[in-house]
């Protein structure tokens, strides 16, 4: 099951590597990739704490907890399972930007992405709905620029969510 799975995940791969042919969709996705940078999850709650700095304040504070429960199942996974990346695997693939850390499993900017989403959804409602379009662009971009596998964002995109219901309902 794993090695279709992984079949799978390859096909999906290599199928997104078409899109590098088109440079305005490439100079795109390399823009909302770096979005996931982390820069989304401080600019949002700087803003909601602006818009309504009593729920803001509230909605800060769920962040901080949430991003910390995040980077720590984050670090302890790719470190844990250290999946390799699709260049390192891939024979002849390349990925068009430098990834920011060895392991690929899951993708950290996935995750992040989800669960800003997820913990704006949970305490605003539908009106949070745009950044879910935003985050599953983010897991996109990374499988496009070759920095992971679906499967990756996948996960990272579960992930993501659950700890935002998590920190949410406790």
């Amino acid at each position: 099951m794993l090695e279709s799975i992984y079949q799978y995940d390859l096909k999906l791969l290599l199928w997104c590597r078409k899109s590098r042919y088109y440079p305005t969709f490439l100079t795109f996705i390399r823009a909302i990739s770096k979005t996931g940078d982390g820069y989304m999850q401080a600019l949002v709650p700087c803003l909601y704490f602006l818009v309504n700095p009593i729920d803001g304040l509230v909605f800060i504070k769920l962040a901080v907890i949430a991003f910390t429960v995040e980077r720590l199942i984050y670090f302890i996974l790719k470190n844990k399972l250290k999946r390799r990346r699709p260049p390192d695997i891939v024979p002849d693939f390349t990925s068009v930007v430098k990834a920011s850390d060895q392991f690929s499993f899951p993708s950290g900017h996935t995750m992040a992405a989800f669960l800003l989403a997820g913990l704006l959804m949970l305490t605003i409602g539908i009106a949070a709905w745009p950044l879910y379009l935003w985050a599953i662009t983010v897991a996109f971009s990374r499988v496009v620029l070759g920095v992971h596998f679906p499967t990756d964002t996948i996960a990272g995109a579960l992930l993501g969510t659950l700890i935002a219901i998590m920190v949410v309902n406790n």
